[in-house]
């Protein structure tokens, strides 16, 4: 386990959403991740908090971070299974 204290220091971030400006806080950690994923759908850092902001149903803060904690789980989820599902090499007898 990597403990890196730096991801853990909480920020204000600042993002306009339907046309008026919000903030929100957000660990560092989880702000790099949103960011990642922004950049995976093609869209702006405010276009993928507003589409969060409209689908959530609790604080944006804790929807950001349940959405980022449930990417990863499915990223890791995917990659294993990917991991079983490769068969291992085939063993070729080696004849003297």
């Amino acid at each position: 386990m990597v403990l890196d204290f730096k991801s853990e220091e909480i920020k204000k971030r600042s993002v306009t959403i339907s046309g008026h400006r919000t903030s929100f806080s957000l660990e560092e950690g989880f702000w790099q991740e949103i960011k990642l994923l922004a950049k995976s759908e093609g869209l702006s850092l405010n276009q993928f908090v507003e589409k969060v902001d409209e689908a959530r149903t609790s604080n944006l803060s804790s929807a950001l971070r349940i959405l980022v904690l449930n990417h990863l789980k499915e990223r890791l989820k995917n990659s294993e299974e990917d991991t079983l599902s490769v068969a291992p090499p085939a063993v070729t007898p080696q004849v003297p």
